[in-house]
């Protein structure tokens, strides 16, 4: 028989139970009907789908579902999670930690209880050694929370900072994200936008107009277009929220964990073998004749796939996750079919920002050159290309990964030492026949050396072209840098993936001892 006693303690605990129950329903609850309704009319998800359609399903837990803002007097405007989700769970099996901002609640800003959140399961991802990825959707700092608001700014930013080169940090901005909130993304290591409904700035329009009368709208100042092509804020450009999810997923697959362990290994889809015998005829017989480095790459990597980082931004650089054989790699290449390949700020500093990248995850670099060098010009000098074009010869040396280079065509001056020489310590070089290293093109050094016998030939032309001829065989070739061992080897176009593939398995258990030292000092 069941005692009173008994019976008044399965009351209690039955009633907790329901309240527990209540309390989770309004946790879970977003923002108000209307907030909610204006969310999906601008196009966005709320905060909750957002997590459901990037995780795994049911791999989910969230933590302090129960935090609310800091009391003000009135109780109503203190709702559960003031305004932001934070918790873990797995994508594709892999455990991540993930905050959502929610734009229903408080329009997402930022207040103490809400940056807490955010920073407490950042620092559980770097306990656990997990990528972390942000969903963006916020107006920016709670303005009657005041300096606690910026205070926890400050402390995001600082997080980011110690999670850099130790966890893979993703952001995703799908709606606003302006002032202060911008600096913690710029962290990061790469940058979701969603084209049309998202927005990244230091100050807005209305600011804008105000101090300095300039009108503009907010998808000029950072939407995503903006921040893909013109300013490089972002690395992927998404179509709708769902592509952009589908780019994190894609993203996570080619990272390991953590630095200390190694991206993910997938079965090769085929035995090492040579490339599409097409390799042979992809370089033009004219130096001058443009074509797509893209097509020589995708012949060398598994399946042809590559996910482009900042694809939009400083197209005349090409770099890409890939795989060979399984395993990820980094690919930096030159891309003939924009400015001919140059090096120019926004391509040295957009390769430099990927090699370390890489280099800070153990992910090996696969260089492909075709460069006629650094772009000159006032405008470039002028705006800095010797500091900013130094970041990427810096992040080159620096890189302890294996490197593995392979020079196409032209690979001029400064170019040629840059882009993955040996003499920035790569570890295996590979040329084409077609391969032309030089101190500069032929035209250009004949120009140079033979100015005197021009002028005084009766067919300068003619003569020209003998000179040019000369130099191409004697000066502009492979063979040159193969006889001091610059070169390891000149090989077939269609035996390129072989090559690699060899390449690659010998470095597999590549050391490097490095200086004992705080850091080194790029050139920023």
């Amino acid at each position: 028989m069941t005692s009173i006693a008994e019976t008044s303690r399965a009351d209690s605990t039955a009633r907790r139970v329901a309240d527990l129950a209540r309390r989770r329903e309004q946790a879970g609850a977003p923002g108000s009907p209307r907030a909610v309704a204006r969310q999906r009319e601008r196009g966005r998800l709320t905060a909750r789908t957002r997590i459901e359609r990037l995780m795994d399903a049911g791999s989910f837990t969230e933590t302090d579902v129960f935090v609310r803002a800091r009391p003000t007097g009135d109780e109503g405007t203190r709702p559960y999670g003031d305004g932001v989700i934070t918790g873990y769970g797995t994508v594709d099996g892999r455990q991540v930690c993930v905050f959502a901002q929610d734009a229903t609640v408080f329009g997402g800003s930022m207040g103490e209880a809400f940056g807490e959140k955010v920073v407490k399961i950042m620092d559980l991802a770097l306990r656990t050694g997990c990528p972390v990825i942000g969903l963006n959707d916020s107006g920016g700092a709670r303005i009657q929370e005041g300096v606690a608001s910026l205070a926890l700014y400050a402390e995001l930013v600082r997080r980011n900072v110690q999670g850099s080169g130790v966890i893979p940090q993703i952001s995703v901005i799908m709606g606003p994200c302006a002032g202060g909130a911008a600096y913690s993304p710029a962290i990061t290591d790469f940058t979701v936008m969603v084209d049309g409904t998202s927005h990244m700035f230091v100050t807005g329009p209305d600011v804008i107009e105000a101090v300095t009368g300039e009108r503009t709208t907010a998808e000029e100042l950072g939407g995503a277009r903006t921040s893909n092509e013109a300013n490089g804020n972002a690395h992927f450009l998404a179509e709708d929220e769902d592509d952009a999810l589908d780019t994190v997923r894609d993203l996570l697959s080619y990272l390991p964990a953590n630095n200390r362990e190694r991206p993910p290994e997938y079965a090769p889809p085929a035995p090492a073998g040579p490339a599409d015998p097409a390799l042979d005829g992809v370089v033009p017989d004219r130096p001058g004749l443009a074509y797509d480095m893209g097509e020589i790459v995708r012949a060398v990597v598994d399946d042809g796939e590559l996910l482009q980082v900042h694809e939009l931004f400083a197209p005349n650089i090409l770099c890409a996750l890939a795989r060979v054989e399984g395993r990820s790699v980094g690919v930096v290449a030159n891309q003939p079919l924009h400015a001919a390949g140059v090096l120019d700020i926004d391509a040295s500093e957009k390769a430099a920002r990927f090699v370390r990248f890489c280099d800070a995850f153990g992910i090996p670099l696969l260089t492909f050159t075709d460069v006629p060098g650094y772009l000159s010009g006032a405008s470039q000098e002028q705006a800095g290309i010797i500091r900013r074009g130094a970041k990427l010869l810096y992040a080159y040396a620096e890189a302890t990964v294996p490197k593995v280079t392979v020079v196409i065509r032209k690979a001029y001056g400064g170019g040629y030492a840059v882009m993955g020489s040996k003499h920035l310590g790569a570890d295996v070089n590979l040329a084409w026949p077609t391969a032309r290293i030089a101190v500069m093109g032929a035209e250009g050094a004949v120009s140079v050396l033979h100015r005197r016998e021009l002028a005084a030939a009766a067919d300068p032309e003619a003569l020209r072209a003998r000179l040019i001829e000369r130099y191409e065989t004697t000066y502009a070739t492979p063979y040159a840098a193969a006889e001091r061992g610059y070169i390891d080897a000149v090989i077939a176009p269609r035996d390129t993936r072989a090559h690699i593939c060899r390449a690659l398995r010998a470095l597999r258990t590549k050391r490097v001892a490095v200086p004992d030292r705080r850091h080194g000092n790029i050139p920023l």
